[in-house]
């Protein structure tokens, strides 16, 4: 079974990422300072959390998780900060996407349970 400790850094990783590109869009291409520094700070914060995560998790299940919780959130925030909105196939191609996460979750034998 993997240390629960593993989980929790990849948690903060992945909501330092969400924070990280959220700040990204609004920098407008590095030209605000504010949100700049909030995307470069987060970043840092996310890829230092991630590879704590690394001690417990296998990279390619982490980075499962990472980029499967991390476009879900991403585009609920894009949708509620910046008034994005998804089509019917690429909400289709996200639940693919986090049905693989769960399918390696569950049953991958790469992932020790």
């Amino acid at each position: 079974m993997r240390d629960a400790s593993g989980y929790l850094w990849l948690a903060i990783a992945i909501v330092s990422e969400v924070i990280g590109t959220s700040a990204l869009k609004a920098s407008q291409e590095f030209t605000q300072l504010v949100p700049s520094l909030i995307t470069v700070v987060a970043f840092l914060c996310a890829f230092y959390c991630l590879s704590i995560t690394l001690r417990t998790i296998p990279v390619g299940i982490a980075y499962a998780i990472w980029s499967g919780i991390g476009i879900v959130l991403i585009s609920l925030i894009a949708l509620v900060l910046f008034g994005q909105k998804l089509d019917p196939p690429a909400l289709i191609g996200m639940a693919l996407i986090i049905a693989g996460v769960v399918v390696i979750n569950l049953f991958s034998k790469s992932a020790a349970h």
